[in-house]
C-alpha cells in the first residue's frame, strides 16, 4: 500500500513513542473517541493494554471497518515495525454480546461458589460436564480460530480443544474478557469466530 494513513490511538494517558511522533495520534476515552480516530485510516497503531486493544477491534467490528490494519504496542517498543510489516488475516473471535477478546477469557465461579457448574462444547467435543474451578479460552492466530482449557493447578498441563465456537450452560458464572469483568453473571456464555477476520500486524 503505497502511502498508508497511519493514525495512533493513545489509551491511559500515554504518549507515542519518538518515531510515531509525526503521525496523527488521538487520545481515547470511550467508543465514540474511537470511532473518530479511525475514520480514514489504513492503519492504527494501538499504544495499551490488552483490553484496550479489545475495544478498538470490538468497534472495528461493530461499525464494519475490519480492512483497517491494526498493529498493538503495549509499551514503547516495536513503533517501526508496527508501521512497516505486513498485515495478516486472522481469526476474530467474539462472544455473543459482541464484544471481541485478544488475550484470554476465563469462565469463574459465581460469587459465593468455589466451581463453575454445568455443560461446555467446543464445537462437537466435550470440555466438560459437571463442577470445574475455571475454564480458559484464547484466540488463535490460526485456523479454526481458539481453544479452550480447564483450569488446573499450576503444575499440572493445561489439555487445550481447539475449535470455532465453545459454548457454556451453567448454573451461574463470572465472565472475564482481557482482565475485566462482565458487570453481571450468565447462564449462558459463547465464545466463536466472527465471519471476518481482523487484519493484524506482525510483531
Amino acid at each position: 500500500m503505497a502511502n498508508p494513513q497511519i493514525n495512533v490511538l493513545l489509551f491511559g494517558k500515554r504518549r507515542p513513542p519518538r518515531s510515531v511522533a509525526a503521525l496523527p495520534s488521538h487520545t481515547i476515552d470511550g467508543p465514540a473517541d474511537i470511532d473518530a480516530a479511525v475514520q480514514g485510516a489504513d492503519r492504527v497503531l494501538v499504544i495499551g493494554t490488552d483490553s484496550d486493544l479489545a475495544a478498538v477491534r470490538t468497534r472495528l467490528m461493530r461499525t464494519d471497518l475490519l480492512g483497517i490494519e491494526v498493529a498493538h504496542l503495549p509499551g514503547r517498543r516495536g513503533a517501526v515495525r508496527a508501521r512497516t510489516a505486513a498485515a495478516q488475516r486472522v481469526p476474530l473471535i467474539r462472544d455473543e454480546t459482541g464484544t471481541v477478546i485478544v488475550g484470554s477469557a476465563h469462565w469463574l465461579p459465581p460469587a459465593g461458589a468455589s466451581t463453575v457448574h454445568g455443560e461446555a462444547v467446543v464445537d462437537d467435543a466435550m470440555l466438560f460436564n459437571g463442577d470445574v474451578a475455571a475454564v480458559r479460552i484464547e484466540p488463535t492466530y490460526g485456523p479454526p480460530g481458539l481453544r479452550a482449557a480447564i483450569a488446573t493447578g499450576p503444575l499440572r498441563r493445561r489439555r487445550w480443544i481447539s475449535g470455532r465456537a465453545v459454548q457454556l450452560g451453567t448454573t451461574g458464572v463470572r465472565v472475564l474478557r482481557d482482565g475485566v469483568a462482565a458487570p453481571r453473571e450468565a447462564r449462558r456464555s459463547t465464545f466463536y469466530r466472527h465471519t471476518t477476520g481482523w487484519l493484524r500486524v506482525g510483531s
